[in-house]
């Protein structure tokens, strides 16, 4: 505890305050978490909620178990993709029936670029124009997107003489490449919130700026969906990715999700054509007929398993608005941003202090936070071997997240005072906190 101990009773008899002021607190109980465990790794994995476990035993035992293969009638497993699809446009802000449950966020960008390249491809060959060969995307964003920008490249650039490239620039020179390589670029594709510090794209306006350049755009909402108000109808988004296993609390490896523009949808053509893309899967035709809505982006058979748990865990957002879950995010996110700066502040000075790594600003960020030290793995380690379960990102990051479900203010308040007992005393230079694990 600080030595200011007025601080710490201070602090306490806030975080009380905020908890019985949070119109969320109750959801808490809805999941089941670890005795004596503050998890703050939501944006990396959510933890599992009661009605996710209690869907896992019914399809195992009750469905597949009894139902056997008749559940894809009987339990109608075979419009969960866009049953799923569809509970997820409500927290997205897009129409019925433009986005689909399906793949990963990888798999899903490779459709999604190639489609938006051959549709990028057809308007200037309508124009009469040179085909546009760049994809703008950002030199620090989720290298999974990068490397399949890369990927496609090569693909593409074999034997022929158009040669797709990726031009990656500094978040600051985004607006700048737009206005000055518009007429190369065939694709904009950023993730809204960056995945080390939580900055967040202003999506309306690059979406504006870009399209004023006949750019489409591809967003990338894998730490925004289900925290973050999201209007892609309304901004006219192009299309988008996400994956459902961060705040959506889908489970591990559960499904991503892929959003078309309806208008885009009766042109689109992407080259994964598996059979339930199809018109009329089940008249196994010999040549492929794309079906006319979102669903022409299903491959093969969906996860039937991991998706009937991510639909029960998506029931929870029913009742709930985005607008509200913003709110506790930024509460929860300014809360811990102030006890670690005051508890720090009651001790003398140390030679290794946290270096905030985003915005100071919790409103500027997404629902995380993110600080620099040279230590920051072992720290990470050191947290996790005191039941605060945080998470790491190379080379120096240790990052913070807010989900606002299942996270209390006393939570924010207990991992503060833990983190700044560990940096202060140096417990993370224990040589069991710097063996690297494989996963980070």
């Amino acid at each position: 505890m600080p030595s200011n101990h007025k601080l710490a009773a201070d602090l306490l008899a806030k975080a009380k305050k905020l908890n019985q002021e949070d119109p969320l607190a109750s959801f808490k109980s809805e999941f089941l978490l670890p005795q004596n465990v503050i998890y703050v790794d939501g944006n990396s994995l959510g933890p599992l909620s009661k009605a996710a476990k209690n869907r896992a035993v019914e399809v195992v035992e009750q469905q597949w178990g009894n139902s056997l293969i008749s559940s894809w009638n009987v339990h109608d497993w075979i419009n969960l993709p866009t049953t799923v699809g569809n509970k997820i446009a409500k927290l997205i802000g897009a129409a019925p029936n433009t986005v689909i449950c399906c793949d990963s966020i990888s798999v899903n960008l490779f459709k999604l670029l190639s489609a938006a390249l051959l549709l990028s491809a057809k308007q200037a060959a309508d124009d009469k124009t040179d085909a546009r060969t760049l994809i703008l995307s950002q030199k620090d964003n989720f290298p999974t997107d990068l490397y399949m920008v890369q990927g496609l490249g090569q693909l593409l650039n074999s034997g022929t003489q158009t040669k797709l490239e990726l031009m990656s620039v500094d978040s600051k020179d985004i607006t700048r490449s737009i206005e000055e390589h518009g007429h190369r670029i065939a694709v904009l594709m950023l993730t809204h919130v960056n995945f080390r510090n939580g900055d967040i794209h202003d999506l309306q306006a690059l979406t504006e700026l870009a399209h004023a350049k006949g750019i489409l755009v591809l967003w990338d909402l894998a730490h925004s969906a289900g925290v973050l108000p999201l209007a892609l109808e309304e901004c006219e988004v192009d299309f988008a990715v996400g994956c459902t296993y961060k705040y959506l609390n889908g489970g591990p490896g559960a499904p991503g999700f892929a959003y078309v523009a309806e208008r885009l949808l009766p042109d689109l053509q992407q080259p994964l054509s598996g059979w339930l893309g199809h018109k009329k899967p089940f008249d196994f035709e010999h040549d492929y007929e794309k079906a006319a809505g979102i669903e022409q982006l299903l491959c093969g058979t969906p996860s039937i398993i991991s998706m009937s748990v991510l639909d029960a865990a998506l029931d929870m957002f029913e009742t709930i608005s985005v607008s509200d879950l913003r709110a506790k995010s930024i509460a929860l996110n300014d809360f811990f941003q102030s006890c670690v700066e005051q508890i720090n502040a009651s001790y003398s000075p140390s030679d290794s202090p946290l270096v905030l790594a985003c915005n100071e600003q919790a409103q500027m960020r997404g629902s995380q936070i993110s600080y620099k030290h040279p230590h920051a793995y072992a720290i990470c380690q050191a947290l996790i071997s005191e039941g605060v379960i945080s998470d790491f990102r190379s080379p120096d990051i240790l990052r913070i997240g807010f989900s606002p479900l299942f996270l209390h203010f006393t939570d924010m308040l207990n991992a503060a005072l833990i983190l700044t007992s560990i940096v202060r005393t140096k417990r993370y230079t224990q040589p069991q906190f710097l063996i690297k694990n494989k996963v980070t």
